[in-house]
């Protein structure tokens, strides 16, 4: 999956698979997660951000299932 580099403490990369409705993050401490089930508008949602950290926070983490993949 292609990830789009980020201005951000916390996060590098991110990207999306419309297809599988997959939220990909790669995080600065190294770990890339793929989240599920994420609607798109969620993914653009971050991508607007002003903060993408606080928007993950608020909006994704501990609320669609995930896999570290790396």
């Amino acid at each position: 999956m292609h990830r789009k580099t980020v201005t951000s403490s916390n996060i590098a990369s991110i990207g999306y698979d419309d297809s599988t409705q997959t939220l990909e993050i790669e995080f600065h401490s190294g770990g890339i997660y793929q989240y599920r089930n994420v609607p798109s508008a969620i993914y653009e949602g971050i991508m607007r951000a002003g903060s993408h950290g606080k928007y993950f926070h608020e909006y994704i983490k501990d609320r669609y299932g995930y896999s570290r993949i790396a």
